[in-house]
């Protein structure tokens, strides 16, 4: 049930949106143990003209760059599975967009089970009542 908004500095090729998608959700699944067909990715991207690290462009410094955030419930992720996922996920994106930047980021954002939810429930509401 998690949602990944993505940014990538990259010029969109329904290949690249393809390939990034699948990257997220095997890696989501893997490291964070969410389920694939509960979760969601939606990538946008901003041309590296538009981009900018300490002033200057990532056209300028030829370097990539993305970010992306991640929605889980509180308390289902350890501290060491979020550290892992932050960083298989940058050299993911090391692979799918070649030299990155630094300054790429990963938010992974603990919610409350009380005010998350997908379908018209929150996950509080599934967790009390399971088998609806």
């Amino acid at each position: 049930m998690p949602i990944l908004n993505v940014k990538v500095s990259a010029q969109r090729t329904p290949e690249l949106s393809e390939r990034i998608t699948e990257a997220l959700l095997e890696l989501t699944s893997r490291v964070l143990g969410k389920r694939r067909d509960l979760t969601a990715v939606v990538i946008a991207y901003v041309d590296p003209r538009d981009w900018y690290v300490a002033g200057k462009s990532l056209a300028e410094l030829k370097k990539a760059s993305f970010y992306f955030d991640v929605k889980v419930v509180d308390e289902t992720n350890t501290k060491a599975e979020k550290a892992r996922y932050v960083g298989e996920a940058f050299e993911v994106f090391a692979r799918l967009l070649g030299e990155l930047h630094p300054e790429s980021y990963v938010y992974v954002q603990d919610v409350r089970a009380t005010a998350y939810g997908f379908g018209g429930k929150t996950q509080e509401y599934r967790h009390q009542h399971p088998d609806q």
